[in-house]
């Protein structure tokens, strides 16, 4: 079974637009941008919550149809809540189809399954290999993120829906163009690399262990590596996570809350690559934000769902194997809401 498991940096409160004492702001943690979630957890305060959530709403563009037939979903069970975010390396054309129920050409990259349990104390998110072979309802078994090309997003949420036996109450498609805006508005990001790399995107670049402060470009070009490790997508996701706890760190930090420019060039910048389901708008985001404000770095959690290890089809793919006892076991915790009991009887917030 394989465990790659990461944990976020440390998350704190943000400032608020008015002129308050700092320690009263800085102690007040009242949105968390759940509708950008790979991209960006932005902690934002008092006055900055809905104008925040409203930029975002404008900059998104939303999925009509977002879920599949009401027979075929599973009922809740509790109050937690399940988001699912794909991330791509294409919009337009295709990305438009995806979002609702006709066959693409597109594929997600990434796929992300985000679980807030129904005390809104942590967040949980839990990464899915792309090539996981698994059955596509109404296809048969193929991997994964190619249940986004056969059916849209609708078949992507039942896939996932059916898997797990849980409701997925919102979506979140991210263009990872987006990671390039984002960085750029926070003026770069430090990141640190465990395994060095020669960039297949940037000819004639390589990058050594240690600490690293990536452009937009650079950032772009990191979590979208993979053919230059030998685990190929496993690396890749662990990138991907690492780039968001630096991303997270960078948001946080004093220089940035104090600055509602940048803040709201933050939240600018991401918001045209994000594509969300209709009913994740500015009013649920910042009753979630709200929900969520007093989440600290301790209560956050990012892993990647246990595998069987790779494998091959029998039309000769070369996929990743599913452990179904992970499975069983991950979809009780989420339906009895004691997700956090699994995560910490495996040991999954403390790394690898």
């Amino acid at each position: 079974m394989t465990h790659p498991f990461d944990s976020p940096d440390d998350v704190r409160g943000a400032e608020t637009r008015e002129r308050r004492p700092v320690k009263k702001r800085r102690g007040r943690k009242v949105l968390i941008a759940v509708a950008v979630v790979v991209a960006l957890v932005a902690v934002v305060a008092g006055g900055y919550l809905f104008n925040l959530a409203r930029t975002f709403d404008s900059g998104t563009s939303k999925i009509d149809q977002a879920f599949p037939e009401e027979s075929t979903r599973p009922q809740k069970t509790n109050t937690a809540m399940n988001i699912l975010v794909m991330g791509s390396d294409s919009r337009g054309a295709t990305e438009s189809d995806a979002a609702g129920g006709t066959p693409t050409s597109q594929r997600a990259d990434t796929l992300m399954l985000m679980h807030i349990p129904a005390d809104r104390k942590n967040i949980y998110t839990m990464s899915i290999m792309r090539d996981l072979w698994v059955d596509i309802p109404g296809h048969g078994e193929a991997k994964i993120n190619s249940a986004l090309a056969l059916g849209g997003t609708p078949l992507m949420v039942q896939t996932i829906e059916s898997i797990f036996q849980q409701r997925i109450d919102h979506v979140a498609m991210i263009d990872f163009e987006g990671f390039k805006g984002l960085t750029d508005a926070l003026g770069g990001v430090s990141v640190n690399i465990k395994v060095p790399f020669t960039s297949t995107a940037l000819p004639g670049q390589s990058f050594a262990p240690g600490q690293h402060t990536f452009n937009g470009t650079e950032a772009l070009a990191f979590v979208r590596e993979r053919h230059a490790y030998a685990d190929g997508d496993y690396q890749r996701v662990r990138n991907q996570q690492e780039f968001l706890r630096a991303i997270i760190k960078k948001s946080i930090a004093g220089q940035t809350l104090s600055n509602p420019i940048t803040i709201n060039n933050m939240v600018g910048a991401v918001s045209p690559f994000v594509t969300v389901d209709k009913t994740l708008d500015s009013g649920a985001v910042a009753g979630l934000g709200l929900e969520l404000k007093d989440i600290r770095a301790q209560n956050t959690v990012m892993f990647t769902l246990p595998t069987g290890g790779i494998g091959t089809s029998t039309d000769g793919q070369s996929i990743v194997l599913t452990d179904p006892n992970a499975i069983h076991d991950i979809s009780a915790a989420m339906a009895s809401d004691s997700l956090g009991e699994y995560v910490a009887l495996n040991k999954f917030e403390n790394g690898n």
